[in-house]
């Protein structure tokens, strides 16, 4: 599908609407923003300040929301009151953006707004289960009903040349789960990634803290690569509480994830299959009741797969997170069916 019709589509969903945006003044939530600004009826900017986000969070997502001329709530919470989040279970994602959701809840209902958020088709492909906030809240995700990827995002806030603010995933992501999150766990972090960003002049940085350990990644490795920065960064996380400063040579991932990868059909010489892989177990029986809604579906609970029928072609859906696309003409057929398969993938957490 072409940009433009993307765009097209995401105009399409959010004319003359009253919206209440999350909004991070990342580069998903700008888009949302700046679209919803030009087609909806009311537009309302709201962020949460958690007491986990990065040091300069509201401050970029303030600026944002200036640059883009919006109406800009910030509402304060700290989560670290809350037993359940502090604990850092498994689902911690989950508790997390239940929290932040039902919040936005309770502001649109006093304003009478249909909440929207910056979710994006890439973001199904990854392990989020705060997703599942979603289905739960029914909030909607405009640029997966108009089938933008993460590339197609930055692609088209460059070419309008909309300013955006790089990676703003909160604090609670660096901490190894299981492991409390600590007013200090955080502070430190902070602390780590604004050093680590000056002295590497990287837009995006990442500090991990695996049980005082941190781990350093980056976008930009070659002013790191000096002895004498390597020691000061050395000496001083060690003087913040971590008992070991590692360095991830692959650094902080922007690499593209294509939506489907091509495989060899052994069986049948001239068939076209593709596949990919989702990092995370699937419900079966509440993904077959989505699917219906979009084509013919046969499934199997008991053997963890379900089978979707639409306009001649299949899509096999299996409970490891694997999904398979067959009778597809290509790469960008097997695309487009995905787009409309994803969001009606319903994940176990």
């Amino acid at each position: 599908m072409e940009l433009e019709t993307k765009l097209k589509n995401l105009k399409e969903f959010l004319k003359d609407k009253k919206i209440l945006l999350a909004f991070s003044g990342g580069a998903d939530s700008s888009l949302v923003a700046q679209v919803a600004s030009e087609v909806s009826n009311d537009l309302l900017a709201v962020t949460v300040d958690n007491g986990i986000m990065p040091q300069d969070f509201i401050a970029n997502a303030t600026r944002i929301a200036n640059e883009l001329g919006i109406k800009h709530r910030i509402v304060e919470e700290n989560y670290l009151e809350d037993p359940s989040f502090r604990s850092n279970p498994p689902n911690r994602c989950y508790i997390c953006k239940n929290k932040m959701y039902n919040k936005l809840v309770e502001i649109a209902g006093e304003n009478d707004l249909e909440i929207v958020d910056g979710t994006n088709i890439s973001d199904l492909l990854e392990d989020r289960p705060g997703i599942v906030v979603n289905y739960d809240l029914k909030i909607q995700s405009p640029l997966v009903i108009a089938g933008f990827t993460s590339d197609d995002v930055t692609e088209l806030l460059n070419k309008l040349k909309i300013e955006y603010s790089p990676s703003t995933t909160c604090m609670a992501t660096r901490i190894s789960k299981n492991s409390e999150i600590t007013p200090k766990k955080i502070n430190r972090l902070k602390y780590a990634e604004s050093l680590l960003k000056g002295l590497s002049g990287s837009r995006v940085v990442r500090v991990r803290d695996q049980e005082d350990m941190a781990i350093l990644e980056v976008d930009n490795l070659e002013k790191l690569l000096n002895l004498g920065v390597l020691n000061h960064l050395d000496s001083e996380l060690k003087a913040v509480g971590f008992k070991r400063v590692t360095l991830d040579i692959d650094g902080h991932d922007n690499s593209k994830k294509e939506l489907v990868v091509y495989k060899p059909c052994k069986d049948e010489a001239n068939k076209i299959m593709f596949e990919t892989e989702l990092p995370y177990s699937i419900n079966i029986k509440q993904t077959c009741s989505e699917l219906e809604k979009i084509g013919t579906v046969k499934c199997s609970v008991e053997m963890g797969i379900a089978m979707l029928e639409s306009d001649g072609r299949n899509v096999t859906v299996f409970k490891n997170g694997k999904l398979v696309a067959r009778k597809v003409v290509d790469q960008e057929d097997a695309e487009q069916l995905l787009v409309q398969v994803l969001p009606r993938i319903r994940r176990n957490i």
